[in-house]
């Protein structure tokens, strides 16, 4: 007896099959004819909306828009319960994913994100996170005196925080104009684009590191910030015993004022995720989690501009402004800067805005 022959519905051409197959294949063809209505109507509202077509897209059809998905997240189900053929599995899946984005996926694209973010997302999340970055604020503090006490004790400290490679001027007992060569600017910008990327790297992983320590209840995290405000503390130890903190002062500010300012962001983060974990309240601790880990994460992209821009700084007006009065303009000017953004700038919530920032 021959075999039945089958058609494929999606056109592959016809499949010889023995019997028990061609029973499967019935009815896997009765279940498609019984629904594929709804997966092309389905197929064809998600091709319009794909297109960017969603404004010419009848009321009908939006409306129609949730059931038709639940129909087709249905049939997969029964699809995968019952071994239909691959390719109709396969259909479904592709369709029921398509679906997905456009039922339940974002609804802003990311210029649209990215304009909410700089105009008050950034500055609501910072907010947010008050109490952690008074607490990290604090222990920046801390680390810095601790620094200055340590190197003033005994000296040996000083090289333990700053392992002095050869040539290097900046080490107790360093003459005055050695410590001012130091500060002093460059004659060119030649090889300062390539500096800034590599400061970038380098203030990039610590912020990262601060914030992702986070996880073991901010500990880590508040570590980090000690051992890194010690180094400064430890610094301005070196520079005030030759009467020349102030100069140091503002030839720091210059980029110190955001770059500092985003460490003390990110060890915050770290912090804030780290305090959820240990005292998550009422509800579970991965909720509790998951909750403060997304603000954190708003607080972090933020984060990687003040890095950018602290790079910048570094490499540039650092390295070519002289003089005490302008080095402090500039330090001075981002600190209110980034002082205005996070306290002062606060726009009135749009409904699209909070909706998104409460899911």
């Amino acid at each position: 007896m021959k075999a039945p022959v089958i058609s494929s519905w999606f056109g592959r051409g016809q499949v010889a099959a023995p019997p028990d197959i061609a029973s499967a294949a019935l009815r896997s063809d009765r279940f498609r004819l019984e629904r594929e209505g709804d997966w092309r109507r389905l197929e064809e509202i998600l091709a319009r909306m794909e297109r960017g077509g969603l404004r010419r897209i009848p009321d009908a059809d939006l409306i129609a828009l949730p059931a038709l998905y639940r129909t087709a997240a249905s049939s997969l189900s029964v699809a995968r319960e019952t071994s239909l053929d691959a390719a109709t599995l396969a259909y479904l899946e592709a369709l029921v994913q398509r679906a997905w984005f456009q039922v339940y996926g974002p609804r802003q694209g990311f210029i649209r994100w990215f304009r909410s973010f700089i105009f008050g997302g950034w500055s609501r999340a910072v907010r947010s996170l008050w109490l952690d970055i008074c607490i990290a604020l604090f222990v920046m503090v801390a680390g810095t005196v601790v620094g200055w006490l340590l190197v003033a004790q005994d000296e040996a400290w000083y090289y333990r925080l700053f392992p002095a490679g050869f040539g290097e001027a900046r080490v107790p007992g360093a003459s005055r104009e050695q410590l001012l060569a130091t500060l002093a600017t460059e004659n060119s910008a030649n090889g300062l684009s390539a500096f800034a990327a590599q400061l970038f790297g380098n203030n990039s992983a610590v912020c990262i590191l601060a914030f992702a320590l986070g996880f073991a209840f901010g500990i880590p995290s508040l570590l980090l910030l000690v051992h890194n405000m010690a180094l400064l503390g430890a610094l301005l130890w070196l520079f005030d015993g030759q009467g020349l903190v102030v100069e140091l002062a503002a030839w720091l500010s210059v980029h110190g004022t955001t770059e500092l300012f985003g460490i003390l962001l990110s060890g915050a983060a770290g912090l804030h995720i780290g305090r959820a974990m240990a005292f998550p309240g009422k509800r579970p601790v991965l909720e509790a989690a998951a909750a403060a880990g997304r603000r954190s994460a708003v607080v972090m992209v933020g984060v990687v501009i003040m890095m950018i821009v602290a790079a910048l700084l570094e490499a540039f007006p650092r390295q070519l402004v002289d003089g005490t009065a302008g080095r402090f303009m500039i330090g001075g000017t981002m600190l209110a800067f980034w002082l205005s953004y996070f306290i002062l700038y606060r726009p009135r919530i749009t409904g699209d805005v909070a909706g998104a920032e409460t899911a």
